[in-house]
């Protein structure tokens, strides 16, 4: 692992995101999108309006290696302080600790912007994310069963959280 930042995204690193959350889509069960996504459609996943949540690219050297998101977890205020933190980097990069530097980054940034408490959700049978956000000091909070299909098989969900303050 070389030189790992972090950088606010920009529509010109939208092309780039969408192929490694493609390869997701059509290859794995750590998400539930059954289809590949438009750019537009990345777009909305990606770009907030409210300045508390954003997405960053996470770049090796030049070359973008992944991409970490801090999102609204409910639309209700009682909510505010809680978010939502997804990772996804290229298969090629993943176990090589960049995961572990995304958390970090993205838990200082939440701290910045007032919050409280992260939420991971995560396919039940997505290890390497689950044994991610454990060794980072998430706890298992809720485990939900057989609430959606990809592949043929049904599938669990499981959150992980971390108090921040």
């Amino acid at each position: 692992m070389k030189n790992i930042t972090f950088e606010e995204i920009r529509d010109e690193h939208l092309e780039s995101v969408l192929k490694i959350y493609t390869h997701y889509v059509l290859n794995t069960t750590a998400t539930f999108h059954a289809h590949a996504l438009s750019l537009d459609e990345m777009r909305e996943i990606v770009f907030f309006t409210n300045p508390i949540y954003k997405t960053f690219v996470i770049m090796e050297n030049e070359t973008i290696v992944g991409y970490v998101i801090l999102t609204q977890h409910k639309k209700r205020e009682a909510y505010n302080r809680t978010a939502e933190v997804t990772i996804y980097l290229k298969p090629d990069y993943v176990g090589k600790g960049i995961g572990s530097k995304a958390v970090q980054y993205i838990e200082d940034f939440a701290k910045t912007k007032g919050i409280h408490a992260l939420v991971a959700t995560i396919c039940g049978e997505n290890s390497k994310s689950i044994n991610l956000f454990s060794r980072n000091g998430y706890f298992k909070c809720a485990h939900y069963k057989e609430v959606g299909m990809k592949f043929g098989i049904m599938l669990d969900i499981v959150a992980y959280q971390k108090i921040l303050d």
